[in-house]
């Protein structure tokens, strides 16, 4: 579900004002509400498309796409979700999270051989700065939305913005710009996301400053809350980090 969206959870009810708001008649909300309650990311793609045919004019349509762009991506569907998060941007060019999808995806996914390399970092990084101004300016959708979520929320964006140039930093083996980005992130956030942390002792290995890179994994290690999926990532991290120190 799309950040805007997660911002009024668990209150339904806001998310069905929302689409009230927005909508031009019952039926349109009633197609968009089965969107938000499809059980599957199939389900919840099928229902996106069946809302976009229907209301292809529909002030929804950009949200409705970007649903189905993360649903796409949670398939690990990468071209079906940069296609539905790009029709979202082309319907609502002030989209955050469908800009920052496309970013991500695209830094994530993009190999050092590939022929097209540089213009899809070169989107990538556009669509990244693009998400930071949009979030920065970006309005209420709906009053109901409490003041501190809807900043926290914009914050987050930007956050993730900056993430996402960090990985596009990466690629392009600037490690020094993407130490930067690393950090500005987390600066910016208003969670602390563990991914974020290990990443950045990467780039600091790539950057041959081991003793930062253990510093920050030392930090990871420590959160009491580490999901168990992440922490042999920070252990294989910091091993590479001592590995480097040794070598010094």
């Amino acid at each position: 579900m799309t950040r805007r969206l997660l911002i009024l959870a668990p209150a339904f009810l806001a998310v069905a004002a929302l689409a009230a708001a927005q909508a031009k008649s019952k039926k349109e909300v009633d197609a968009y509400n089965q969107i938000l309650q499809a059980r599957t990311p199939d389900e919840q793609i099928a229902a996106a498309d069946k809302f976009v045919e229907s209301f292809a004019d529909s002030k929804l349509k950009s949200q409705a796409l970007f649903i189905a762009a993360n649903a796409a991506e949670r398939k690990n569907d990468v071209p079906s979700a940069l296609t539905y998060a790009q029709n979202a941007v082309d319907a609502d060019p002030k989209n955050f999270d469908a800009m920052l999808l496309i970013s991500g995806e695209l830094a994530r996914t993009t190999r050092e051989h590939d022929l097209d390399r540089d213009e899809k970092l070169a989107k990538a990084t556009k669509y990244a700065n693009d998400a930071i101004a949009a979030a920065n300016s970006a309005t209420k959708p709906i009053a109901a939305i409490p003041d501190d979520k809807w900043e926290a929320a914009k914050k987050d964006a930007v956050a993730q913005a900056h993430n996402n140039l960090a990985m596009i930093a990466v690629d392009q083996k600037k490690f020094d710009v993407a130490i930067t980005e690393f950090k500005t992130s987390i600066d910016t956030g208003t969670t602390v996301d563990p991914t974020t942390y290990i990443r950045l002792a990467g780039a600091y290995d790539d950057a041959g400053k081991p003793d930062d890179a253990i510093a920050t994994l030392d930090k990871v290690l420590a959160m009491p809350n580490l999901s168990p999926q992440l922490k042999p990532f920070a252990e294989r991290e910091k091993a590479r980090a001592t590995a480097l120190k040794n070598k010094k």
